[in-house]
């Protein structure tokens, strides 16, 4: 009897989280792609264009991926390093992230700070690879990155504190378990104004519109484009799939925070299937969402961006005061 109990503590406390873990990474490797073809896609549509397809992504990924990068003359390793760096970053995104559900792993917990600090680690690779191509367009890029930056962490920090504060822990997995158990606290005013600040820092974050127009072609309006400029074949593969699977686990964490259901919270084959069609229905449904609103949106100053930053940054302030006022 005490075998048994210990093999199923093991089992629930490291095989589960890692099997989980393991398919949250598989899901999202095959899902980002695919999201970024469906934005395209819709977005076409709506422009009255026919579009490449939604797996037009996938057939570009696959085509970088046999060609060598051709790296300019006094550049260093970091054209080769800084986009396996982000690749990297991303991928233990997907990882920590509560998506298919909130089994935690064990050595690794999906605590605010430590999400953060990876995506910052991301950050700072794309920049230095925008800065090591020694372009002008390269640095130019890569300064309104870091200061994009510089406004985005606080305000993402801030507003899922705000969310935070019912659970009584800074783990995403016990903030997204929070909600489904209490799902009151999912139309307060609190978690209203902190949805509305988190997705204006994730589209901050993930370079869209109004903050950076991704399939723009003038240099002086880049942003994420100006930084992978000098950047191609493997390099650059890289490079795209890294920013498609932070932008799709960052959409998956804000469907689960809108709408927890269909998240796994106890380990079942069942479960687990459920949680992984929930996830990339609510990516796929926020990508659509992303793209329509795209269409309406133009692209705003460059000096309009520090405000409309500090706009969500000051909702983010009213969450947290909110909630402890409501406490």
């Amino acid at each position: 009897m005490r075998v048994g109990t210990a093999v199923e503590l093991t089992w629930a406390g490291i095989g589960a989280p890692i099997l989980m873990a393991v398919l949250q990474l598989a899901l999202f490797v095959f899902l980002a792609p695919l999201l970024i073809g469906v934005i395209r896609q819709v977005r076409a549509r709506l422009e009255g264009r026919a579009g490449a397809g939604i797996w037009q992504p996938w057939r570009d990924v696959r085509k970088l991926l046999a060609k060598e990068p051709v790296h300019a003359a006094d550049s260093s390793w970091m054209l080769t390093v800084g986009p396996i760096v982000l690749l990297v970053s991303s991928l233990l995104l997907c990882v920590l992230l509560p998506l298919v559900g909130t089994l935690a792993l064990p050595l690794i917990p999906s605590d605010l700070f430590v999400i953060v600090s990876v995506m910052l680690i991301g950050v700072v690779a794309l920049a230095l690879v925008g800065l090591d191509g020694g372009t002008a367009f390269g640095g130019m890029g890569s300064s309104r990155h870091m200061t994009v930056a510089a406004l985005v962490e606080p305000t993402l920090l801030l507003s899922i504190y705000a969310l935070s504060i019912p659970a009584g822990s800074s783990t995403l997995s016990l903030i997204v378990q929070t909600r489904l158990q209490t799902p009151a606290v999912i139309i307060s005013p609190v978690s209203l104004l902190a949805m509305v600040a988190l997705a204006i820092a994730i589209m901050a974050e993930t370079s869209r519109l109004p903050i950076d127009n991704p399939s723009t072609h003038l240099e002086l309006t880049m942003l994420h484009e100006a930084m992978v400029l000098e950047s191609s074949g493997r390099d650059l593969a890289w490079l795209e799939l890294g920013s498609w699977l932070k932008l799709a686990a960052l959409l998956g964490l804000l469907g689960n925070l809108i709408v927890p259901w269909g998240v796994l919270t106890d380990f079942t084959v069942p479960g687990l299937l459920l949680g992984a069609v929930a996830v990339a229905a609510k990516v796929l449904a926020l990508g659509t969402a992303l793209s329509v609103g795209e269409v309406f949106l133009a692209k705003a100053r460059l000096f309009s961006v520090p405000e409309l930053l500090a706009g969500s940054f000051a909702l983010a302030l009213l969450a947290v005061t909110a909630s402890y006022l409501v406490a």
